[in-house]
């Protein structure tokens, strides 16, 4: 059990409550709570030493290492929402808070194989959104650390720089496009495809200007993005993309640089992760 607790909303007090309900198990669990520095290196000894069950409370950046270390044939994941987006573990176990997504997955869990994608050796788990959308994460992240002034020029920046780097893209070696954005969603993630599907969503966002783009918005709010005229999807394992300049990126809520022509392509297997029944989730 590795736990983040300098993560959105783990706590210093989390060790203790994740002791009692492993005790209620009666499951000889290893706790660590290392320092933000020594997380990555505390998942290695983790993972090495070929536990039955990894259990990691942090954000979805240690749940996207987690996974890359595990593999397909290393130990059974468990991503417990312990981030500010939790996205993974949201997949996996629902909206539910860390305790009782780990009573379930210990009382009902099932081994499921997870797919993912992959562009340039990072690999994602649930979404990648390429394109100006991606510009606003800095913003984003200033305003969560509680950085006014930084976050207001950040948001200039990425507003400046909104709707004017179109990508172009072809799936599966089909016919080339252009779009403002593109998002490509994992199995797990996706509501428009089955979780055994065997490809990702790629949804093409086709907004010209502020006020599309407010349009959208309000669809995702109310009813469903996909249905926004705006928007074109289909499922894909291959998705090429290029640009004329470094294409921003946001890979599982992180922030990531990529190069100017990039192969997204979809993994069949990235680990193991103990989810609940479909039905449960």
């Amino acid at each position: 059990m590795v736990a983040n607790i300098a993560s959105g909303s783990v706590g210093p007090d989390a060790p203790d409550q994740l002791a009692a309900i492993f005790a209620e198990y009666g499951i000889a669990a290893r706790i660590c709570a290392p320092a933000p520095q020594e997380l990555e290196s505390c998942l290695k000894a983790a993972v090495d030493a070929g536990p039955d069950l990894l259990v990691v409370l942090a954000g979805d950046g240690t749940a996207r290492l987690a996974a890359e270390l595990c593999g397909p044939e290393g130990p059974l994941l468990a991503p417990l929402p312990g981030g500010t987006m939790n996205m993974l573990p949201h997949a996996v176990y629902g909206q539910r808070p860390w305790p009782e997504a780990l009573r379930l997955a210990l009382d009902t869990g099932e081994s499921r194989t997870l797919g993912g994608g992959e562009v340039e050796g990072h690999r994602f788990l649930c979404a990648a959104i390429l394109g100006s959308p991606a510009l606003w994460a800095p913003a984003r992240e200033a305003v969560r650390k509680g950085k006014v002034r930084l976050a207001w020029i950040r948001a200039q920046r990425a507003l400046r720089r909104a709707f004017t780097g179109r990508l172009r893209y072809a799936l599966d070696g089909g016919a080339r496009d252009k779009t403002e954005a593109m998002i490509l969603m994992c199995p797990i993630a996706s509501k428009a495809m089955d979780a055994d599907a065997g490809a990702l969503e790629a949804a093409a966002l086709n907004v010209h200007g502020a006020a599309e783009a407010l349009r959208l918005g309000v669809n995702a709010i109310l009813r469903d993005w996909r249905l926004d005229p705006a928007v074109e999807n289909q499922p894909c394992q291959v998705a090429r993309v290029w640009s004329p300049q470094p294409i921003p990126a946001i890979l599982d809520g992180e922030t990531v640089r990529l190069g100017s022509v990039i192969e997204v392509r979809y993994v069949p297997c990235v680990a193991r992760i103990l989810a609940l029944p479909r039905e449960a989730a």
